[in-house]
């Protein structure tokens, strides 16, 4: 269907796409790119292809903000709830029956996105974030361990929490590394992990992280109220393309 050099070409425009769109919205990275890299390569070698790209430009954008600690010790017990979730949720992506969860929360974002971009907001008080803040890191957890997928419900909390820009991009990455690395030790625990290709996403690199640098430098330029119309924007489209993906796939199954 495509020669090598077709594949290299397609891997280095989709990871620069996937790139600036994580840049800009900090998120969308592996949904993006293993959707259009499916066309092209086999679904296992894409997904394979996304786990060094997505762990480490997640750590980038964890560390290129400047409230690492504070963040970290504000949702300490988020992540704890991120880490005892997601083993549970596992079981389902191993068993490969996610696509009526993916519609579900692809659903889900679309809705809220929607209602983000209206006069209306939801609203956290800082003062619940003791007991509320666990109990998102779990629910995440299982819905990662699940599907995958580790935007919902912790992406509309932290906007619920009204944080700042950047400090949304940097929880966001917080989570979404926590995320990565427990649903790695949960595959590696049940053998679905390979360590031999994953070692293919070393090429994927550098394109990945061209993309970032040109998203970022995007957000960058962007006044806060610009910028949280893209990224409820963001999530809708997210949605949307979740939602119709897995619906695909499930109809073809």
């Amino acid at each position: 269907m495509f020669d090598s050099i077709s594949v290299i070409l397609i891997v280095c425009v989709v990871f620069i796409a996937a790139g600036i769109i994580k840049g800009v919205l900090g998120m969308g990275l592996p949904t993006f790119a293993i959707g259009i890299l499916g066309l092209a390569i086999p679904p296992v070698e894409a997904a394979a292809m996304l786990v060094l790209p997505s762990f480490i430009t997640n750590i980038w954008q964890l560390l290129a903000g400047p409230s690492f600690k504070i963040l970290a010790k504000r949702f300490a017990t988020l992540l704890i709830g991120i880490c005892l979730g997601t083993p549970i949720g596992v079981g389902f992506i191993t068993s490969g029956q996610t696509y009526l969860v993916t519609v579900g929360l692809g659903c889900v974002l679309i809705a809220y996105g929607v209602y983000g971009l209206t006069a209306a907001k939801i609203a956290i008080k800082p003062t619940s974030e003791w007991w509320v803040s666990p109990i998102i890191g779990f629910v995440t957890g299982i819905v990662m361990g699940a599907t995958g997928i580790s935007v919902l419900p912790v992406a509309p909390y932290f906007s619920a929490l009204n944080l700042k820009r950047d400090d949304l991009i940097q929880s966001l990455g917080l989570a979404f590394t926590v995320s990565s690395f427990a649903l790695a030790i949960g595959l590696l625990v049940t053998g679905k992990f390979q360590m031999g290709i994953a070692a293919s996403s070393l090429f994927a690199l550098i394109p990945a992280f061209a993309g970032m640098f040109i998203g970022q430098a995007i957000r960058l330029r962007l006044r806060q109220d610009i910028f949280r119309k893209c990224f409820f924007i963001g999530l809708v489209i997210l949605g949307a393309y979740m939602a119709i993906r897995a619906f695909t796939l499930a109809l073809a199954a």
